[in-house]
C-alpha cells in the first residue's frame, strides 16, 4: 500500500504544485489503483510515475469544486486508448453523475470500458473482502466528503516449524491447518489448527480529507489511522481567512491529527500563496504540534507499512 501525491495544490495551480489528485497503490493488495480526486492536468501527472490508468479501479471524489474534477473527462477517455477494459467505478457527492456523462457527452468521447457511477451519502460507500470504505461529509462550501479506507485484518502466519516439530508433512494439509480446522492426521494425533497460526495481522488505515475547515467529523474519520492526509491550505496566522474560505490552516491539521491518535500526518492542498521554500515554515508550524507530519510535493510517495 502506497500514497502517490500526483498534485499537491489548492484552486490555482502553481509551478511546483499541481491542483488535486492523489493515487493509492494497491498493486500487492488487489493489483490495482485508486485515485482520490482527479483534479486538472492529472493524466499528465500521472505520466510521471508508474501508475497505469488501466490499472486505475476506481476514483473516489471528495467533492465538486474543479480543482478536484476538472482532469476526470480527460483521463476517463484516455484510459480507453491505454488499454483500459475493465469496470471502472466512480464514487462522487451527488452531481457526479451528471458532470461526468455531459463531459463524455457533448465531447462525444466513447469509453471502451463499463463504467459505474456511484453517487454517495454518509455511511459505507465500499466493502468486500479486503477494504471497507466510510465516507463522511466535512464542512465546506459544498458539500465535501473524507474517505477513511480500513484494510481488514489478516489472517494469522501459518506456524510451520511447530509444524515441522511434530513431524507433520507439508502438503494440503497446512491449508486446512492454517484455515484453523481441526484435523486428525494418519496415525490419530488430532490438530487444532488455532494452535499452529500466529494472532491476525492488523489491517492498515487511511483518512483522506476533502476540503474543510477543522471539525468534528475529520476526528472521526481519522480515529487511529495509520495515515491521516489533511488539507493545510493556510498558515498558522491564517486562521481568519481558512474560515472564511472553509480551508483549515496548518495547526488546525496537526490538531486533528493528535485528537485523532493518528500515526502520520501528511499535509497537502497548499496554497499557491507559499512558493519556493516557504512550504519549510508551514512544516514547521504543523510540527511543532504534531511532530511526525510532513507536507506533500507533487510526486512525493509514501508507504504504508504494517505495525
Amino acid at each position: 500500500m502506497e500514497v502517490v501525491f500526483l498534485g499537491t495544490g489548492a484552486a490555482v495551480p502553481a509551478k511546483e504544485r499541481n491542483v488535486t489528485g492523489i493515487a493509492l497503490h494497491l498493486l500487492e493488495e488487489r493489483g490495482a489503483t485508486w485515485l482520490f480526486d482527479c483534479g486538472e492536468a492529472t493524466q499528465h501527472q500521472i505520466l510521471y510515475t508508474s501508475i497505469r490508468p488501466r490499472r486505475i479501479e476506481k476514483i473516489f471524489i471528495t467533492h465538486l469544486h474543479g480543482d478536484h474534477i476538472f482532469g476526470l473527462p480527460g483521463l476517463l477517455g484516455s484510459r480507453s486508448f491505454q488499454g483500459g477494459q475493465s469496470l471502472l467505478t466512480i464514487y462522487g457527492p451527488r452531481g457526479i453523475r451528471d458532470y461526468i456523462q455531459t463531459s463524455l457527452s457533448i465531447s462525444n468521447t466513447h469509453l471502451r470500458y463499463p463504467l459505474e457511477i456511484v453517487e454517495i451519502e454518509d455511511g459505507v460507500v465500499f466493502e468486500d473482502n479486503q477494504f471497507l470504505i466510510t465516507a463522511t461529509k466535512l464542512d465546506h462550501g459544498i458539500a465535501s466528503y473524507g474517505y477513511r479506507i480500513e484494510e481488514k485484518d489478516l489472517p494469522g502466519t501459518l506456524l510451520v516449524d511447530k509444524l515441522k516439530e511434530l513431524r507433520i508433512p507439508p502438503g494440503p494439509i497446512f491449508q486446512r491447518i492454517k484455515a484453523l480446522e481441526t484435523v486428525k492426521l494418519e496415525d490419530g494425533r488430532i490438530i487444532n489448527g488455532e494452535e499452529f497460526v500466529g494472532p491476525p495481522q492488523k489491517g492498515r488505515v487511511v483518512t483522506i480529507l476533502g476540503d474543510t475547515r477543522i471539525c468534528e467529523a475529520s476526528s472521526k474519520l481519522a480515529s487511529d489511522a495509520d495515515v491521516l492526509i489533511h488539507e493545510a491550505t493556510f498558515s498558522a496566522n491564517e486562521k481568519q481567512l481558512a474560515k472564511d474560505y472553509f480551508h483549515s490552516t496548518t495547526t488546525q491539521a496537526a490538531t486533528i491529527a493528535i485528537e485523532a491518535n493518528v500515526k502520520t500526518l501528511i499535509i497537502t492542498h497548499i496554497s499557491s500563496r507559499y512558493q519556493g521554500e516557504d512550504y519549510k515554515q508551514l512544516l514547521i508550524e504543523a510540527k511543532a504540534i504534531f511532530d511526525n507530519t510532513y507536507i506533500a510535493k507533487d510526486f512525493m510517495s509514501y508507504k504504508v507499512v504494517r505495525a
